[in-house]
């Protein structure tokens, strides 16, 4: 129970990484607060949960306005009288390079990306501190480091994540006298009903695409491998770790000196 008496929000909570930490943070105690604008996959995903009288509410969010974040605080301390942990988890994402890029839609990602994961401590941070303190999880990605593959080909993702590494680095200065912690998580390419729903059935599958990147077979991660971080940075055993970035990638970043072949270091 490493999250017992805790409440958090997660956002993204009815697919892949947040629905990982919905489920686990379940498990280990929390109450959870689930931000998705999917309704159709919150039915699927998070009413099963209600419905077994699971500590868990479901509040429809486009992290990209301030009004719903103000409803979504709001339900939260209306059921669970508090908010300890908020993970910044919801993203999207666009395949559109630095020549090719609609405005509107660079508009639209950096607006959920970042300005989304800015709004969440904006309204949550002071619940924490009236809590006593907190834990804010901010998720970034590889893609804010590496460009090209690593970032999808978009630059609007590239430049959102990158954006969020520099939202954690303030936010945790500013908030950490109030004993709230705040990190980021970076993470690699990872299987989940994304990439399902692009056609790969296993993470073997996908790994095969991103030999050569990664240097950790199967070359893909999967859900819990950041579920099991975010729990992590939840919970107290992370009291001392603030205004840091846990990458988990197989090693992409590690291996940017791979053969030009595809082969990784040693082959």
């Amino acid at each position: 129970m490493r999250l017992e008496g805790k409440t958090a929000i997660i956002t993204g909570g009815a697919s892949g990484l947040g629905l990982s930490a919905v489920r686990l943070f379940l498990r280990e105690g929390a109450r959870v607060a689930v931000a998705d604008y999917d309704e159709k996959q919150a039915a699927k995903e998070i009413q099963p949960l209600i419905d077994e009288k699971k500590p868990v509410i479901y509040v429809k969010t486009d992290v990209s306005k301030e009004a719903d974040w103000e409803k979504l605080v709001r339900a939260t301390l209306e059921r669970f009288g508090r908010i300890d942990v908020l993970i910044n988890n919801a993203g999207i994402h666009c395949p559109q390079d630095v020549l090719s890029a609609k405005v509107e839609d660079w508009q639209r990602v950096l607006s959920v990306n970042a300005l989304g994961q800015m709004l969440g401590i904006k309204h949550c941070a002071p619940e924490m501190i009236k809590a006593g303190g907190g834990s804010i999880v901010n998720t970034s990605s590889i893609g804010a480091e590496i460009g090209g593959f690593g970032d999808g080909f978009s630059v609007a993702y590239s430049m959102s994540k990158g954006a969020v590494r520099s939202l954690t680095k303030h936010a945790s200065q500013m908030l950490g006298r109030h004993g709230v912690r705040v990190n980021t998580v970076m993470p690699g390419v990872m299987f989940t009903e994304m990439t399902v729903k692009l056609g790969f059935t296993s993470r073997e599958e996908l790994g095969k695409v991103y030999k050569g990147t990664a240097c950790l077979p199967p070359y893909a991660g999967e859900a819990d491998d950041i579920g099991n971080l975010y729990l992590y940075l939840a919970s107290d055993e992370s009291k001392y770790a603030t205004g840091a970035e846990f990458t988990v990638d197989g090693g992409w970043v590690a291996s940017s000196g791979a053969a030009s072949d595809g082969r990784t270091y040693g082959e």
